[in-house]
Parts: C-alpha cells; sequence; structure tokens
C-alpha cells in the first residue's frame, strides 16, 4: 500500500495540486478497514525519510488518519459520488486542516493567513481529487476487492 501512496504521489508530483493519495488512503480504508490508519503512518515515515522534517510531519501524523477514520466510520454510507465528493471537501479545506500547527507556532494570525494564502490551491486540490476520484474510484475499489479474495 505504502508503495503505491509513493509511486502515485511521485507520478503526479509535477501537477501542483493533484495527487491520489487522498483516493487510496479512502480506496484501502473501504476495502481493508481501520488497519490503514498504520499505512498513514509509514507512509509519513518514508516521506519524512526522503523529504526531512518540517512542520509538514506534524501536519500528515493527524491528516491522514482523519481521512482514514472518516471514511471507517462512513463506509457503510460510501460510495463513487459520496467519496468523491467527501474527497473535493477534503482537497477544499486540506489547508485549513494544515494550519492548525500554525496556531500553536505563531498564533491565530499566521494560522489564518497562512490558509488564506493557499485557498487557490485548495481549490485545485478539491476539483482534482473529486475528478480523479470520480474516475479511479471503482476501478481500484474492484482491484482490492480481488485482492482481498486472493489473500484469504
Amino acid at each position: 500500500m505504502v508503495a503505491l501512496l509513493e509511486a502515485g504521489k511521485w507520478a503526479l508530483q509535477p501537477i501542483p495540486n493533484v495527487e491520489v493519495v487522498t483516493l487510496l488512503f479512502i480506496v484501502f480504508t473501504a476495502s481493508f478497514g481501520i488497519r490503514t490508519i498504520f499505512v498513514s503512518f509509514a507512509f509519513t515515515a518514508l516521506e519524512t525519510f526522503w523529504w526531512g522534517i518540517n512542520t509538514w510531519n506534524i501536519m500528515y501524523l493527524y491528516i491522514w488518519p482523519l481521512l482514514i477514520l472518516y471514511v471507517y466510520f462512513t463506509r457503510n454510507k460510501g460510495g463513487l459520488w459520496f467519496y468523491s465528493i467527501s474527497s473535493c471537501i477534503f482537497g477544499l479545506f486540506f489547508g485549513a486542516l494544515c494550519s492548525i500547527p500554525y496556531l500553536f507556532i505563531g498564533g491565530p494570525h499566521m494560522m489564518f493567513t497562512w490558509w488564506v494564502a493557499g485557498i487557490p490551491y485548495d481549490i485545485l486540490h478539491g476539483i482534482s481529487n473529486f475528478a480523479v476520484c470520480l474516475v479511479l474510484y471503482k476501478p481500484l475499489v474492484y482491484a482490492c476487492t480481488r485482492i482481498r479474495k486472493i489473500r484469504r
């Protein structure tokens, strides 16, 4: 799972705010359950090893588990449209979620200005998350279902 997350992230890295990490965490959680949370920590560790330590490390330690918990608790309601819209909303509010550490670093003003400065990127992130999920959700769920059957 971590290899797929990394490969997807590296493949889309040249395109700003277009990513498959959100979709993959949604699909993995819908298919394999709460254990996906351990994958998020392994992914964060590998990213930290590759890119070094910065404030984004803190963000990844709560952002991906939050997404996983959301998907886990809504998995009975979930489907293509539900998760496409959810991934869009997640992308739109990604910057707001990422701004939380700045509340403790520089106070509410720093948190707010950091978030507002990134809103254009969050809009692109939300739109691209929606499109990516709409196109790839069903094939990835199908693949994970096949893998789960083989594993048993």
